[in-house]
């Protein structure tokens, strides 16, 4: 006689190993398993991150990476005791904003053009109580005005360093301190740095870069 089989009994004919309780997976559960991450990371980055890269040129594109506990706190440490407006550039999800708030840093916003980053953002000044007294702005960094703030917050990658330095230069008073993460300016000599590796942050002060500016602007014409 031949054997009876249940339908979704474990062990029928046909049925792929991964699928049974306790399976390994074989080769096609592997590749099904790839297939499905890689749709899955690829729809974070067109609902989640796409939105705020359209309208912006490839060379000055940043892809979002939230900063690390350790990476807000070096940066918030070293603009311990300032006062005056506190701007992050790609505010991401907040987290440097609301800590620059919490630290007495006030006014404080960030500028960040994914709506889906700001909406997030938003929620979590709320739950911190912070509601009405931070501002997250979808504004493009390149377009705002930065000459009345006086500390600037830059997590962005080394490819946009050079040309926002240029804008900081032009813009920003001689009594701003920038504090930048994960990359340094390539041009500029830091007045302070925190931390090691990937959590070292550095500190500029914009008198100083226009100091050394001069000098070496001076210099290359003689």
């Amino acid at each position: 006689m031949e054997p009876c089989w249940e339908p979704g009994e474990p062990g029928e004919p046909g049925e792929p190993g991964w699928a049974r309780p306790g399976g390994a997976l074989g080769g096609r559960g592997l590749l099904a398993l790839a297939v499905a991450s890689g749709a899955a990371a690829w729809a974070t980055w067109a609902v989640l991150l796409m939105p705020g890269f359209r309208r912006v040129p490839l060379r000055l594109q940043v892809p979002y990476q939230p900063s690390s506990p350790r990476q807000v706190a070096n940066a918030l440490a070293l603009l311990r005791g300032r006062a005056g407006k506190t701007v992050d550039l790609g505010s991401g999800d907040g987290r440097l904003v609301l800590e620059a708030h919490r630290q007495g840093l006030r006014p404080a916003l960030g500028y960040e053009l994914n709506p889906w980053l700001l909406c997030l953002a938003n929620y979590r000044a709320w739950k911190a109580g912070y509601h009405g007294k931070v501002s997250f702005m979808k504004k493009d960094l390149w377009k705002v005005n930065l000459s009345d703030c006086h500390n600037v917050i830059v997590f962005l990658a080394p490819s946009v360093k050079p040309p926002l330095a240029t804008k900081l230069l032009a813009e920003l008073p001689d009594d701003a301190r920038v504090v930048a993460g994960r990359f340094p300016f390539p041009s500029w000599t830091p007045s302070s740095t925190l931390g090691q590796g990937l959590e070292q942050v550095w500190a500029y002060d914009m008198k100083e870069v226009r100091r050394e500016a001069q000098g070496s602007a001076q210099g290359s014409r003689i």
